[in-house]
């Protein structure tokens, strides 16, 4: 299959390159950032074109990948509605957005979904190998996921479909599963660093726990996975948390914890953690955050 990128950053430059090493024929990267573009094209054989943006009348490949920031598609896809010559099908790859983004393109015959790899892409020539064994939510047209999923297995990846109307939910879940844990591991930082660490030794200490944990999650349920203080439904040492939290964090570290530490009750209580401690817990947490309010 041939294939064009619209918008080559980090992950619609790793995406050209592991679908080129996959065997699919890159024709043409469009972009406003030659210099980077250049780079890319130059990693990938055959050379694809290099295109801009007011060029799109010139593709001519099966598959159109949009992997632009969220803002710019909708104005792409007016434009191919514009300027194409044939009906590729066409994905772009947004993890908030769903195909419905597309409607204009789909109402001229093409068949559009969205293709968004559920991994961290920080480097496109070290992200095209993230891709492998990586989970990728496709949703869309019949014959779009189709053929999504027939790209994620020669990626070596993994496929999972979701409703349309999920498409946000999904991406709030991968925001708050890598985003949000990053500033979770930033607030632990923040309060070992007030132990005398500085912030580089304080990750480099979390760190192997961090891991360990994720170890454990994957053979185990998160209620199984939960250790410490909420695991055991130790009011005292919580207390004592609380305690030392007030006197030394800030307010929005001291919130996280709160937060946490509710949801963190309801795990423990599956796993049949005392009851009554947990209560106690529960309404002492419910008592400090009204304090913010």
């Amino acid at each position: 299959m041939t294939i064009s990128v619209i918008g080559i950053g980090r992950l619609g430059g790793a995406l050209a390159l592991a679908l080129a090493e996959a065997g699919y024929e890159i024709e043409n990267l469009i972009t406003t950032h030659i210099e980077n573009t250049e780079k890319i094209a130059a990693l990938i054989n055959p050379r694809p074109k290099i295109l801009s943006p007011t060029e799109l009348g010139k593709i001519s490949s099966e598959i159109i990948f949009i992997a632009t920031q969220d803002f710019k598609i909708a104005e792409i896809a007016e434009n191919l509605v514009k300027n194409l010559q044939h009906k590729p099908k066409v994905f772009h790859t947004s993890g908030a957005l769903s195909s419905e983004i597309l409607e204009n393109l789909r109402a001229i015959g093409c068949q559009v979904g969205s293709f968004h790899p559920l991994v961290s892409i920080s480097d496109s020539r070290l992200g095209k190998e993230r891709f492998r064994n990586a989970f990728f939510c496709v949703e869309g047209d019949a014959k779009a996921v189709e053929t999504a999923k027939n790209i994620v297995e020669d990626l070596g990846g993994k496929s999972f479909s979701i409703k349309t109307k999920y498409k946000t939910l999904y991406h709030a879940s991968a925001v708050t599963a890598c985003g949000h844990l990053v500033a979770l591991i930033d607030a632990a930082i923040e309060m070992l660093s007030k132990c005398g660490l500085d912030e580089d030794e304080a990750k480099n200490v979390l760190l192997p726990l961090i891991e360990s944990t994720i170890e454990n999650l994957k053979t185990q349920t998160t209620s199984e996975a939960l250790t410490g203080t909420f695991a055991r439904a130790d009011f005292e040492t919580f207390e004592k948390h609380l305690e030392t939290l007030r006197e030394n964090v800030s307010d929005e570290a001291l919130r996280i914890y709160l937060d946490l530490g509710e949801r963190s009750t309801h795990l423990a209580e599956r796993e049949g953690a005392n009851r009554e401690n947990l209560e106690k817990i529960r309404e002492t947490i419910l008592l400090a955050k009204k304090k913010f309010k």
